[in-house]
């Protein structure tokens, strides 16, 4: 069984939602995960780049990568690890 530091994010399309799904709908799917486990989230909404790293913050979890492509903004979020 792979170690869950080596496995990939789960993905979690958010493209073409408006403020505050993104940032809502990441919040419950990193409720959901065991811990440590890697989300990669991609968003278009534009306010999805302070939404979603305040979102995993408050989560407890950490926002690993952010990079945006045009409108697109892809996120890869480690969820709490304890």
């Amino acid at each position: 069984m792979p170690d869950v530091d080596e496995a990939a994010p789960i993905p979690l399309d958010l493209t073409g939602l408006k403020c505050p799904l993104p940032a809502l709908r990441t919040r419950k799917a990193l409720r959901a995960l065991a811990p440590g486990v890697r989300l990669a989230v991609t968003a278009t909404d534009p306010l999805a780049a302070i939404d979603i790293p305040n979102a995993a913050r408050e989560e407890g979890a950490q926002v690993e990568s952010q990079a945006r492509d045009g409108a697109v903004t892809r996120f890869i979020v480690r969820s709490r690890t304890g």
